[in-house]
């Protein structure tokens, strides 16, 4: 069981603002982000919160904030998508996990849509909510990150690793396995997080950067999208290096989309969405084939999974049944699951786990956080991680090969790449 901040009913009032610019600029440190090719949110401050742990997490989560949404006074006047009342949240991969989860009601909301903007004020009172965005803006400069020291990551201890797995799928224990390895970063100084997410934004501006509660990345895949009854999944597994020239990535492109080993391990990821969307959808549709992500470090096989949803089900209880997912855990995901407890060693915590926000109605948008790390309350300690599914074909040199690129975006946002 976890924890909740239940505080009196929340005074929520959102208006339309000016263009504030770049989003993660404007945030006042550390902050929470979900943002997207420019578009998002940022928010800072905290109404309320609740933290969760365990296997029912997402449920204890869910009903605490439900509860808060049926007592909350909202004042809502923008109709855009991300306006009102939200929280943000962050969830460890296992229910095993210490790190269990977190929905965090921000004090103070700033996002943009579809060429407009809005901020939200939530609080206790209603003298709060009438708090101008000029005043709230502290417009400090964004600090470099300083001087980083890195320790972990063997090489040979990661390829035994995969062999152990790749001997047990053999074995017939598994079909697929998702590893995950993590790399221990120390500053001697307090990191700006806004450094971090805003080399992550530029370089990465197709995948959802994020820092909440912790957790810190820019992820490429979206577990669970919910708008008004439609559902969007976006599933990534199979994945190969660019060579940084376009003639010849256009060839390394076409042999992933051919390659036996990537299209096996993708299929096993998108049957696992597709199984629970059949559950819970009237109709759904699945590409016949997936196309290929291109990102400055690596190349994804990728497909956009939609569906109707035959009842109201809220985007937290669709990443409920829908993580873990074959694309962060394997095949069949109780035995893959088993499988990475006893060969990982270590707790990944939010890592892989879901990541993202959501509104009163229920509507959010939740990523899987990959491509990120875990920064410490002090800002001093980062442990980043990357993780490569497993299958029958796959050569322990390749996937080292492939954890070090899936490692570059944090090491490059971390001035160690």
């Amino acid at each position: 069981m976890g924890t909740a901040q239940t505080p009196l009913p929340l005074i929520v009032r959102s208006v339309e603002v000016p263009d504030p610019g770049d989003l993660i600029r404007a945030l006042p440190q550390p902050g929470i982000a979900w943002v997207r090719r420019g578009e998002g949110m940022v928010a800072w401050g905290e109404a309320a919160r609740v933290d969760a742990s365990g296997e029912g997490r997402f449920a204890e989560a869910g009903e605490w904030w439900e509860g808060v949404c049926s007592r909350a006074v909202v004042d809502e006047g923008v109709g855009i998508r991300g306006s009102g009342l939200v929280a943000f949240g962050s969830f460890a991969f296992s229910g095993d996990s210490t790190g269990g989860g977190a929905l965090v009601v921000p004090a103070y909301i700033l996002g943009s849509r579809d060429g407009r903007s809005w901020l939200t004020t939530i609080s206790t009172t209603p003298s709060d909510a009438n708090i101008s965005l000029d005043s709230l803006l502290d417009g400090s400069p964004v600090r470099p990150v300083g001087e980083i020291r890195l320790s972990g990551g063997s090489s040979d201890e990661w390829r035994r690793l995969v062999r152990k797995a790749i001997r047990r799928i053999s074995e017939g224990d598994v079909e697929k396995v998702v590893l995950a390895r993590a790399v221990e970063a120390t500053s001697g100084e307090p990191v700006d997080v806004r450094s971090i997410l805003c080399a992550l934004a530029l370089d990465y501006p197709m995948c959802w950067t994020f820092h909440v509660d912790g957790a810190i990345g820019a992820t490429p895949e979206l577990l669970a999208r919910v708008d008004r009854g439609l559902v969007t999944s976006r599933v990534l597994a199979g994945t190969i290096r660019p060579s940084g020239d376009e003639t010849r990535d256009l060839a390394h492109a076409a042999a992933l989309a051919r390659s036996s080993k990537d299209r096996e391990e993708h299929e096993f990821a998108v049957e696992s969405v597709t199984r629970v969307l059949d559950r819970l959808c009237t109709s759904i549709n699945v590409p016949d084939a997936p196309s290929v992500m291109h990102l400055p470090n690596v190349m994804h096989l990728v497909t956009d999974v939609t569906g109707v949803l035959a009842k109201p089900t809220t985007s937290l209880e669709l990443v409920s049944f829908l993580h873990p997912s074959a694309a962060v855990c394997g095949t069949p995901t109780d035995a893959a699951s088993s499988l990475i407890a006893e060969l990982e060693g270590f707790d990944r915590g939010r890592y892989s786990g879901p990541v993202g926000w959501i509104d009163a109605t229920g509507d959010g948008e939740w990523g899987i956080a990959l491509r990120s790390a875990e920064i410490d309350p002090t800002l001093t300690r980062l442990r980043l991680f990357s993780g490569c599914g497993i299958v029958a074909a796959s050569d322990p040199d390749d996937e080292w090969a492939e954890s070090e690129a899936k490692l570059e975006p944090l090491m490059t946002a971390l001035g160690l790449a």
